[in-house]
């Protein structure tokens, strides 16, 4: 019997890594090229089914206008100058909303999940206005800001809010107690200890967070600007509608899938540089 787990246990130690350092790096380029190509080859299948579809009348071209008017149409309000606009308009919602709403979630997040009594006094309070539709609380904003930016600002502040905050709050709460000791353990003062230990406990669940809002930001400030009107892709979007400019329709909508997948690649790509220590997972 002591001879076989020996045994076993001298395989074990012996094994040899399959293939070379140079064969991983090439399996690892192998399989990151296959992913970008179903990355960027399946939607482009799913584009050029649309334009047969249309083409051979499939659909109709009036209600599904093909890609090729949609990329015309693209085309056309760039060159009328529409389209900066309204994206810079909206990005400018966005981004401000973004930043707010994610610093105040930061700071709220840390502060419940550091002390009970705070967690206690707040969490029954925000969690009440975490139910609440945020395009419920429009009215409110613009009845408080008047028409213009700076409600749909306050919007999606709030939104990115209660993103931020839940996930912070609760990514505090996880750290694991042996850490938090042996912080006490080297007297680490109060900030080290959140240097050194809560803050990287609480990067990586930060980061999908700032993912997830993002997109969500997008949304909401797309249907804010549905609503409120005069500015932004929502609103090029809605008055295209509303004559019935269909290829215009499609072409806010793809303009604002292309945002939204740019600044969550942004945030990833972020992610992927503050938390080198989870680099080997897929993100």
């Amino acid at each position: 019997m002591t001879s076989t787990v020996t045994t076993a246990t001298e395989q074990v130690l012996r094994r040899v890594p399959v293939g070379t350092p140079e064969s991983l790096g090439a399996r690892r380029r192998r399989r990151r090229l296959l992913e970008l190509g179903l990355a960027a080859g399946i939607p482009a299948a799913l584009v050029a089914l649309w334009q047969v579809a249309s083409d051979q009348e499939w659909i109709s071209s009036r209600i599904y206008p093909p890609p090729s008017r949609v990329v015309s149409a693209v085309g056309d309000l760039w060159s009328a100058g529409r389209l900066q606009d309204a994206i810079l308009d909206s990005l400018q919602v966005i981004l401000a909303g973004f930043v707010i709403g994610a610093l105040a979630g930061f700071a709220v997040g840390v502060l419940t999940g550091a002390s009970a009594l705070a967690k206690a006094a707040l969490e029954p309070l925000l969690m009440g206005l975490y139910v609440v539709p945020k395009l419920a609380m429009l009215p409110v904003f613009l009845t408080v800001f008047g028409f213009g930016t700076a409600p749909k600002v306050a919007l999606v502040v709030v939104t990115v809010f209660f993103f931020v905050w839940i996930d912070v709050m609760e990514a505090m709460w996880r750290i694991p107690e042996g850490y938090l000791e042996a912080a006490r353990s080297l007297r680490l003062s109060r900030w080290g200890t959140f240097q050194h230990v809560r803050l990287p406990g609480v990067l990586p669940n930060l980061l999908v967070s700032l993912r997830i809002s993002i997109g969500v930001a997008v949304l909401v400030t797309i249907a804010a600007e549905f609503i409120v009107g005069g500015t932004g892709l929502g609103y090029l979007i809605f008055s295209s509608n509303q004559y019935f400019l269909l290829d215009r329709v499609y072409a806010g909508i793809v303009t604002v899938a292309l945002l939204g997948v740019l600044l969550s690649w942004l945030i990833a790509f972020a992610g992927r540089r503050l938390t080198p220590w989870i680099r080997g997972r897929a993100r």
